[in-house]
């Protein structure tokens, strides 16, 4: 193949070297021209040409173009997550949960995640550049966190605020105190539910009692409903928020409220 260029290319360099062209689609037409002839010549050996023999051979065992182009694919190892998540770039991906801890394949283009186990293709995502976010499917979820897939923080958040302000602050701090949100879920929907054995106004005394002692879970909530705590007096006040000590090396939060309007100047 190699050598059949260079004929062509040596052919068509001789016969059109001593023109001169005064613009490169001119000298492009010239050599379409003369790679026409070229293609329509007689070989020496035989009665044939090479667009005759391309129309016989080649053309009829061509087969057609891909449906997509080739697309550049990086290639990386990660293992999966407690939470049945890997990380790429800062953003996290399920799997199926039946596969943490397991080591998986990445196959990575600009606009796709592909994760495969043991050469088996296990997920595919929709890549996004979002970082700290989470690209979850349904399906790949244990049946516990499917149950909990209609809800969201702030909506879990704003039905505690129902019951009233002690409880909407123990279903904030469970959350805050996950890695993950959904992963306080449970926890905070089942002390929402004891309000219908214990009644609503003994759920949030519980909830006042377990911010004071500094027991956020649905453990101790239930524990002081069931031995009658909530019924027992406070020996002291739980501190609304910690305050600073005074001291010139302390900014506060009124320093970084003037720097960030500084800097949006």
């Amino acid at each position: 193949m190699e050598s059949a260029v260079l004929v062509a290319e040596r052919w068509i360099l001789a016969a059109l070297r001593n023109h001169t062209f005064f613009s490169l689609a001119e000298l492009n037409r010239a050599i379409a021209e003369k790679l026409t002839d070229f293609n329509n010549r007689k070989f020496k050996k035989l009665d044939t040409t090479r667009k005759k023999l391309y129309e016989t051979i080649d053309k009829p065992a061509l087969k057609p173009l891909p449906l997509h182009r080739y697309e550049y694919a990086d290639w990386k190892r990660a293992r999966v997550n407690i939470d049945y998540h890997v990380e790429v770039d800062r953003h996290y991906y399920s799997v199926p949960f039946q596969l943490v801890r397991e080591q998986v394949d990445l196959r990575l283009t600009a606009t796709s995640v592909e994760i495969l186990f043991k050469n088996r293709r296990v997920a595919a995502h929709k890549r996004s550049y979002a970082p700290g976010g989470f690209t979850t499917l349904k399906e790949h979820m244990p049946k516990s966190h499917q149950r909990y897939l209609e809800w969201t923080p702030s909506r879990i958040i704003k039905w505690a605020g129902k019951n009233g302000p002690n409880t909407e602050k123990l279903v904030t701090r469970i959350l805050e105190n996950r890695p993950h949100p959904e992963q306080g879920f449970r926890s905070s929907l089942g002390i929402m539910r004891l309000a219908n054995h214990y009644t609503p106004e003994r759920v949030e005394k519980a909830c006042t009692r377990a911010l004071a002692i500094g027991s956020h879970s649905y453990k101790s909530v239930k524990s002081i409903l069931k031995n009658n705590l909530d019924h027992q007096p406070l020996l002291f006040e739980q501190p609304e928020e910690a305050q600073s000590p005074s001291h010139h090396n302390i900014r506060g939060k009124h320093y970084y409220g003037k720097k960030k309007a500084s800097n949006a100047q």
